[in-house]
């Protein structure tokens, strides 16, 4: 699974991406999926970090952090703008590529290791201060793959860390007949699907979010996301 990322700082919804969500889940590996979608042209992501995870992690003391499905890098390379130390993770390679590139020309590439996984599979060993999960919404997930994905990856959070979580909430005002029938997570349901341990986790955050962006047309239109942000006992 990989993320669909970077926003409005968001100006991918400036693309109509309707006819990704084709697949059901089990028709298609993760790896073929995002290899495909990534390929299909040289640069799908703005390069700028998702504003959800700005909004949460800007002015914190900045520590080591894994970005899980960072597609081309931005909000990794943001990090480690920030000096964060990053480990970045995503299932295509021809992503990760390209994100390695980027993080060159910014100057960061020694402050982000980048590597590959499958995260219905695996995830980095270790642990992080900040573990940051923004929109991993995949159509070929099988059910409860991006629910156990987040609470894997509380194991992963150090203590006194904090996962953040991005979502999407539902699909963008200008999509009248949906290509296929997502449920969209209500942040409730992403609180309550980590299953956090009394005394061991704090909800510091847990917001649903309007952002106003433009339609494919360049018409005003909306969206609404969810954030989450959880820290482990110190």
């Amino acid at each position: 699974m990989t993320s669909a990322n970077q926003r409005d700082q968001r100006d991918q919804y400036n693309h109509d991406d309707s006819h990704r969500w084709r697949p059901s889940p089990g028709e298609q590996s993760a790896e073929r999926f995002w290899e495909d979608f990534y390929e299909e042209k040289d640069s799908v992501w703005s390069g700028k970090p998702n504003a959800l995870l700005v909004r949460e992690v800007e002015g914190v003391t900045p520590g080591t952090a894994l970005d899980l499905g960072c597609g081309e890098g931005g909000d990794a390379i943001w990090l480690a703008r920030q000096g964060w130390r990053v480990t970045a993770v995503d299932v295509s390679a021809t992503a990760l590529r390209r994100a390695e590139g980027h993080a060159a020309e910014a100057g960061v590439g020694d402050r982000i290791t980048w590597q590959r996984h499958d995260l219905a599979r695996s995830l980095p060993e270790g642990s992080f201060d900040l573990v940051s999960a923004q929109f991993l919404h995949s159509p070929v997930a099988e059910e409860g793959e991006r629910e156990d994905i987040l609470r894997r990856a509380l194991d992963s959070v150090a203590p006194g860390g904090v996962l953040v979580i991005g979502s999407h909430a539902a699909w963008p005002s200008w999509v009248d007949s949906p290509p296929q029938d997502v449920h969209f997570p209500a942040v409730e349901e992403v609180v309550g699907a980590l299953r956090l341990s009394d005394g061991q986790w704090t909800v510091e955050v847990a917001e649903t979010v309007e952002s106003e962006l433009t339609d494919p047309e360049g018409r005003p239109g909306r969206r609404h996301d969810s954030v989450v942000r959880v820290r482990r006992a110190g």
